[in-house]
């Protein structure tokens, strides 16, 4: 072989070896983080487990997802400014968590607007996603697809409660979100707030008198064994939100990014199913394990919100507010 042959062969060779592992770089799985703050027999997680598997499926083993349910790497706002930065690839926080990075979200949270499940699936999957998903972009999240949580509801150990004056002076734990918090003080509540993980212990302990969440939440969380009263309030309609970090969302390819987004509305779809199917039944447990369940009038709530109402136009901005409540209005009726 003379000199240029040698060369040409060598020069193939180098290639073909600085070559080979590039190819194996592209072809190992990403392994992604996942944390969210549900019990893990709670919706969330069935649905957060059937979207991990089946994108795994689906990039035939190339990305893998790791999922850390109740509050394993801390708790929502924790896990909220993770998924920012990166350390966490995706999670399900709330509007209320992720207003405290763009004020947009808090107008999303006021109370007593939603007529219906329906009527908040209509509005927060429709105009407001199309509002609020750039302006979350630019803080660093990407949202896939709403997901559910549920209307909110009051309990205690106090007393019944059957309208708005029977929340006189009971101490209850709301999450650091101002919009829950304003709708429990115009009612005349003393606000603590309280992490969740803390939560039980505190009620059991008289810390607090009681707490407003979801009935799922209420259920799998067994706030029965430390609660005696369930006001079916519905005072604030909030959902979980599957996000991604935009650091995450750049390494995927489009194909990828794709499967993301089918199956996040495939996954959040059976998590509405799963709540929509079982609250019925979920409320008449709690009733017969010894919670006295009370269904009172909305209507002399809604009269006292007023004062909310300005205070979340104060924290997330008149014109969010108005520009929302637009949203909701058109959207009433289908």
């Amino acid at each position: 072989m003379d000199r240029r042959e040698f060369l040409k062969t060598s020069a193939a060779a180098a290639a073909l070896t600085l070559a080979t592992p590039t190819i194996a770089r592209a072809a190992r799985p990403m392994t992604l983080r996942w944390a969210h703050y549900a019990q893990e027999d709670h919706p969330a997680n069935t649905a957060a487990k059937q979207f991990a598997a089946n994108v795994e499926k689906r990039t035939d083993g190339q990305v893998k997802i790791n999922i850390f349910p109740n509050n394993a790497l801390g708790g929502p706002p924790e896990q909220a400014q993770q998924i920012k930065l990166g350390t966490i690839d995706m999670g399900l926080p709330t509007q209320g968590q992720l207003d405290k990075f763009e004020p947009a979200f808090g107008a999303l949270q006021a109370p007593f607007l939603f007529d219906s499940p329906a009527h908040a699936f209509r509005t927060l999957d429709g105009p407001a996603m199309d509002w609020v998903a750039p302006l979350a972009e630019k803080q660093g999240f990407v949202l896939l697809r709403n997901w559910e949580y549920g209307f909110r509801n009051v309990t205690n150990s106090i007393r019944p409660v059957n309208g708005p004056d029977d929340l006189k002076g009971l101490k209850v734990r709301t999450p650091p979100e101002l919009q829950i918090q304003a709708a429990m003080e115009a009612c005349g509540a003393l606000v603590q707030a309280i992490a969740f993980p803390e939560l039980y212990l505190a009620m059991a302990q008289k810390v607090v008198d009681g707490e407003e969440n979801p009935i799922a939440v209420i259920f799998f969380n067994k706030f029965n064994e430390v609660q005696k009263h369930l006001a079916l309030t519905r005072h604030v309609y909030n959902n979980m939100i599957h996000t991604i970090s935009a650091a995450t969302w750049k390494k995927l390819s489009p194909e990828q990014q794709t499967i993301f987004r089918e199956e996040s509305k495939a996954a959040g779809d059976l998590m509405r199913k799963l709540i929509a199917d079982n609250e019925v039944e979920q409320i008449a447990k709690l009733e017969a394990s010894g919670m006295q369940v009370t269904r009172p009038d909305l209507a002399p709530f809604r009269a006292k919100m007023e004062p909310a109402y300005q205070r979340v136009a104060d924290y997330a901005g008149a014109d969010n507010v108005k520009k929302f409540r637009e949203m909701v209005d058109s959207t009433r009726n289908g």
